[in-house]
């Protein structure tokens, strides 16, 4: 690990590295006039941070009345004394055109690593769809009556909870951390299957494991998103670039992909297509000299889904990451967490009951194989 994020000799300069991503996923219904206070959860830590927000799949002009960050105390509370406001080239407002993204001005902000940050954005008008991801597994807070409410370091005023984010994107920070790790997958890497509002997903296990070596990590995972086709979110061969490769500082890429291709309608079962597909993937990604680590797609016999035919693609899937040569490195997800008695089935203590997804031990040894995996 040194080799990707270690501290080396001497003191690095600050740097702006990424801290936290929540990759896209679909639209939901505008909220005019209301404010939204995202939770997020940094990796990495530093003196200043700036905000990714995105109107990537708006079918209008997005209009972001006020921009905060603030550490969060409790709740929608902000630390007294923490909250900051945002600006975009020195205005307080800006106007995102529908399919880009824009990013805050730095914001003179202390911030530890494993620190919350809210974030609260509010719109004042109804600008169409929103771009959200729709699976956070954490809560976050609507103030419906948002006018001048982004300001609030008291929460009183965010009286609805959600369970998604609002148009923030990514967090990056400027500080001493060396790059980031892009963890990019589905809803193995979203986080379904483990307890909600605890940060439990693998990635923030791998974070958490990442201290000494100061990488941050960047969950890109979207729930029912494939490798092959557009879905829950656009293909992860066309979103590639832009929730992983563009992110700030990446120096490693991690893989887990295909099992919703597999299992999902229309089926996929020529394996020759995900070899191209890792392929492509790889070698953009060494282009851009990001190193690449393959995740074999682990087994979900017992799902409504699981058909004998599925499970040999599966296999033969697996038997390219395996031996292909393509990837840097390989985390062999399949082998360590399948059911030695029953190998097309996940080892019933890292499964959440729906034989697919992972519970939180499973999300905590998927991370220990990861951090093994990863290129030093």
């Amino acid at each position: 690990m040194r080799g990707v994020g270690g501290p080396g000799v001497g003191v690095s300069p600050d740097r702006w590295t990424g801290s936290w991503e929540s990759a896209p996923s679909g639209t939901a219904a505008a909220l005019p006039g209301a404010a939204v206070r995202n939770v997020v959860h940094l990796s990495v830590g530093g003196r200043a941070v700036r905000v990714r927000l995105s109107n990537r799949f708006g079918s209008a002009p997005l209009r972001l009345g006020a921009v905060t960050v603030a550490l969060r105390a409790a709740g929608p509370g902000a630390l007294p004394g923490t909250l900051r406001v945002a600006t975009f080239g020195g205005a307080r407002t800006v106007t995102v055109p529908p399919g880009e993204d824009t990013v805050t001005d730095p914001v003179p902000l202390s911030v530890r690593r494993a620190a919350d940050l809210l974030v609260t954005v509010a719109t004042p008008g109804d600008d169409g769809p929103a771009t959200f991801h729709r699976t956070a597994l954490q809560t976050s807070y609507i103030a419906p009556r948002g006018a001048g409410r982004a300001a609030d370091e008291d929460g009183a005023a965010y009286t609805t909870t959600v369970g998604c984010w609002y148009y923030v994107t990514g967090v990056d920070v400027l500080g001493p951390a060396t790059g980031s790790v892009v963890a990019f997958g589905d809803s193995l890497t979203d986080g379904n299957g483990s307890t909600p509002d605890t940060n439990r997903r693998w990635p923030d296990r791998l974070a958490d494991r990442l201290r000494a070596d100061r990488l941050g990590v960047l969950n890109a995972g979207i729930s029912g998103n494939r490798l092959l086709r557009d879905g829950a979110g656009p293909s992860a061969l066309a979103r590639l670039d832009a929730d992983a490769l563009d992110r700030t500082g990446v120096r490693v890429l991690v893989v887990l992909e295909g099992i919703n291709d597999i299992k999902g309608v229309p089926t996929a079962d020529v394996v020759s297509a995900y070899s191209a597909a890792y392929r492509t993937l790889v070698a953009r990604a060494h282009a851009r000299g990001v190193r690449v680590v393959g995740v074999t797609l682990t087994p979900y016999g017992g799902f409504p889904a699981y058909t004998a035919a599925r499970e040999a693609v599966r296999q033969r899937v697996n038997a390219f990451i395996r031996t292909g040569g393509v990837f840097d490195a390989v985390a062999d997800a399949d082998a360590a967490l399948r059911d030695p008695a029953e190998p097309t089935r996940l080892l019933p203590a890292y499964d959440p009951g729906d034989h697919l997804h992972f519970n939180d031990t499973g999300m905590a040894r998927l991370a220990g194989l990861v951090l093994r995996a990863l290129p030093g």
